[in-house]
């Protein structure tokens, strides 16, 4: 069974926020269907904009790269602004305000609603950006935000759905960095030093900048993670691809292997590279990888 009719999420919905939404076009519209770029806990739309947003534009897939609540641009984010100002260019934010995909600085504070958000807020905002696009879409979540999207997937029809260096919860997660989760599970932030994200490829000047930029899910999204709900069935039964690293320092080649093999599958592999993978040295290969196999299945 599928989470689309949940009689009690109806009658407690989730608390609408504004989103931060950046957009990439191609040209010349070949039909080809809309790229959702759906970031991990504590990244932003950003994460995409430095070079999966563009790229994926330039090889004829209408993108977007959007921010959940409490991360980036979104409500409650750290490059928040309040409803009706502006701030920097580069990201439509529904309900006022235009974001950025600049440098991470103080914005407005954590509203009371990011703080409370669970993965069903964060899977809610995923629908709601999914179903506002003008052709059925294609999900692509990374890291936590691949749990995100495995749950959002049981609530929309997705036309394809790519896990990105997946983090589907569970205790492995914390096991696999005790010292750096634990403490996410009472109250502090899973913050991921450069070193657990990015492959020595990666100048260290550009890591830690990156690292920089990182925020943080609330607690109960980050308790959550860790309970490792499995999500429900998906709408439709869409193709899905799960790509990662075996060098990756967060997600283990088994845990590759067990979230590929969910969805009938094995994964697609990159050695050498980290977890950010949008972000890594070697970026273009995945995207560009990601990208053939979409051509090649719609």
């Amino acid at each position: 069974m599928t989470d689309v009719l949940r009689l009690a999420e109806w009658a407690h919905p989730v608390t609408p926020v504004r989103r931060e939404v950046l957009t990439a076009t191609p040209e010349v519209d070949e039909g080809r269907p809309p790229v959702l770029f759906v970031p991990g806990f504590g990244h932003g739309a950003w994460a995409y904009a430095e070079h999966w947003l563009e790229h994926a534009a330039s090889r004829g897939f209408p993108s977007y790269a959007m921010s959940m609540r409490g991360h980036g641009a979104s409500e409650g984010g750290p490059l928040a602004v309040p409803s009706g100002a502006a701030g920097p260019s580069g990201a439509t934010v529904p309900g006022g305000s235009k974001g950025a995909s600049g440098a991470a600085k103080k914005g407005a504070p954590v509203s009371a609603v990011a703080k409370k958000a669970g993965l069903r807020a964060y899977a809610h905002d995923v629908v709601q950006v999914a179903a506002s696009l003008p052709r059925r879409t294609v999900l692509i979540g990374h890291g936590a935000g691949a749990l995100v999207v495995s749950h959002a997937l049981a609530r929309y029809p997705a036309r394809a759905a790519v896990l990105v260096a997946p983090v589907l919860g569970g205790v492995g997660a914390a096991l696999r960095n005790p010292g750096l989760v634990l403490p996410a599970l009472f109250g502090g932030g899973l913050r991921l030093p450069a070193g657990q994200l990015f492959s020595r490829e990666l100048p260290a000047a550009t890591a830690k900048a990156y690292a920089r930029r990182m925020g943080r899910a609330s607690t109960r999204a980050q308790w959550q993670l860790l309970r490792g709900r499995t999500p429900a069935k998906p709408v439709g039964d869409p193709p899905v691809l799960v790509v990662g690293s075996p060098d990756d320092r967060i997600v283990s080649p088994a845990a590759l292997k067990d979230a590929a093999r969910a969805y009938g599958g094995a994964p697609l592999l990159f050695p050498g590279m980290g977890h950010d993978m949008m972000l890594d040295a070697r970026w273009r290969e995945p995207i560009d990888a990601i990208l053939d196999w979409l051509e090649k299945s719609h």
